[in-house]
């Protein structure tokens, strides 16, 4: 008997061995699960609008560079499959030439993505009366409209001039009544990456052969584009206690071009998925009551701010990093 008990515990404790194992692996598998659904989950709700400004192009009056900057970003979001839009500033249009602005333009509509107004001249409401903005806002029409029109399509969209929506309630008012009566919704804008300041040194840098300046920027660029990202997607959930969809302010400049394959990845890295502006728009915190006046300065924040403002939640901007100094200062150098 002392011999049959000798062979029979270990192999009970083998099976006991197995039976944990094998509880374990279900629990371990069960973590899992949850963690790949929290995963997926994060990734089916971040989302973000991707919306450039400043078309045909910024930082150059060239009709070639022009056409290669907007064919780097466009090839770009076909890769991605990121829907996307561009605000035209009329007067670029004109300066690089009508004929080559228009074709431009027409790329971005025969590719499937939309256009907006960005007005005439690009001149901040600050600086004009109400009734001299609406001028600018009917002029900006002129070639991005016709543009539109021959794909079946008509304006839908505007972005105020470095978003400033006016500097008194009056002419806030005046022209919020005037775009709605022409059938536009604001394109408000919730990450700013300041990519033209970086572009103003990226471009002093590539005319001096500064290459090794240029590799430091581009990284430096996309670091604190990252930083953003998440500064404003923190902000958020402090005023709304969510995250909402972003709306992603670009330019078109060749920083943007050079760099648009790895600054989608960033988005993609963090979970997001690209939707149209109209689909980021839909989320209920954009139907948050537009009211703001700047009070103290004349500037265009964000729009978390202004929400915060309006809904009474304090915030403290002092914590949103700032570019670089060494790129802001070498933007300013002479050329």
């Amino acid at each position: 008997m002392a011999t049959e008990q000798r062979t029979d515990v270990p192999q009970a404790e083998a099976w006991g061995l197995q039976y944990f194992m094998l509880n374990l692996f279900r629990i371990m598998g069960g973590f899992l699960f949850v963690i790949v659904c929290a995963v997926s989950s994060l990734a089916q709700q971040r989302s973000v609008a991707l919306t450039f400004d400043d078309l045909p192009v910024a930082g150059t009056a060239d009709p070639v560079k022009a056409r290669s900057i907007n064919i780097s970003i466009l090839d770009s979001l076909d890769r991605h499959h990121a829907p996307s839009i561009g605000f035209v500033i009329e007067r670029r249009v004109q300066e690089i030439g009508e004929s080559q602005g228009k074709e431009i333009l027409g790329q971005w509509v025969e590719r499937g993505y939309d256009l907006g107004n960005h007005t005439f001249s690009h001149t901040i409401s600050d600086d004009l009366t109400a009734e001299q903005f609406e001028r600018g806002i009917v002029a900006g029409e002129t070639s991005f409209a016709a543009v539109l029109a021959k794909a079946g399509n008509i304006p839908r969209y505007f972005r105020f001039p470095e978003s400033h929506t006016g500097d008194t309630k009056e002419k806030h008012d005046a022209i919020a009544a005037f775009l709605k009566q022409r059938g536009y919704r604001v394109a408000v804008c919730t990450i700013d990456n300041e990519d033209y300041a970086f572009n103003a040194a990226y471009l002093k840098m590539l005319s001096r052969n500064d290459d090794t300046s240029a590799a430091k920027l581009r990284a430096d660029y996309l670091a604190y584009t990252s930083t953003e990202i998440d500064y404003y997607t923190g902000l958020h959930k402090q005023i709304f206690g969510r995250e909402i969809p972003h709306v992603m302010l670009l330019h078109v400049n060749r920083l943007n071009a050079d760099l648009i394959d790895k600054l989608l990845e960033l988005f993609e890295q963090k979970h997001y998925r690209f939707v149209t502006l109209g689909a980021a728009l839909s989320d209920p915190a954009y139907s948050t009551p537009d009211t703001f006046v700047p009070r103290f300065s004349k500037y265009g924040p964000m729009w978390a701010y202004r929400w915060a403002a309006e809904l009474g939640v304090p915030v403290n901007g002092t914590l949103e990093s700032e570019p670089p100094a060494w790129i802001l200062q070498y933007g300013k150098e002479p050329k």
